[in-house]
């Protein structure tokens, strides 16, 4: 059975359970990203999804991008093979590129994600 890792930093994060087990998925969510990292440490997911977050500068050093820097760079170091699935609001648009310039991703969802295109996107990924 494969694995999905769930980033759930936000209500809009897209959860599809039935559709997981459909497709012979084993869904795990995690609250935080110290909490997924540690997962990656007995396991490795076969695909990831989270939700991209522009950081505006948020630490003291400058050098991060957003929320996802850090679990991305560890999905590349303990996971290379998982797909990674990003979404995000419209409002992100303008700065997707610049993860997308330092980082594998798969695909970019963007709100409202529907349950099809996460089927669509799974089964293509998957093959």
């Amino acid at each position: 059975m494969k694995t999905l890792f769930t980033l759930v930093e936000s209500p809009s994060t897209p959860h599809f359970p039935q559709l997981y087990l459909e497709l012979g998925i084993e869904a795990v969510l995690f609250d935080s990203a110290r909490n997924l990292h540690r997962a990656l440490q007995k396991q490795v997911p076969d695909f990831f999804v989270g939700e991209f977050m522009y950081g505006w500068g948020n630490d003291y050093a400058g050098n991060t991008l957003c929320n996802l820097d850090v679990t991305l760079r560890t999905l590349q170091f303990k996971a290379p093979k998982a797909k990674i699935i990003v979404t995000m609001h419209a409002r992100e648009a303008p700065h997707i590129d610049k993860l997308l310039a330092h980082f594998p991703v798969h695909a970019v969802l963007k709100y409202p994600v529907l349950e099809s295109d996460m089927r669509a996107l799974l089964t293509e990924v998957a093959t």
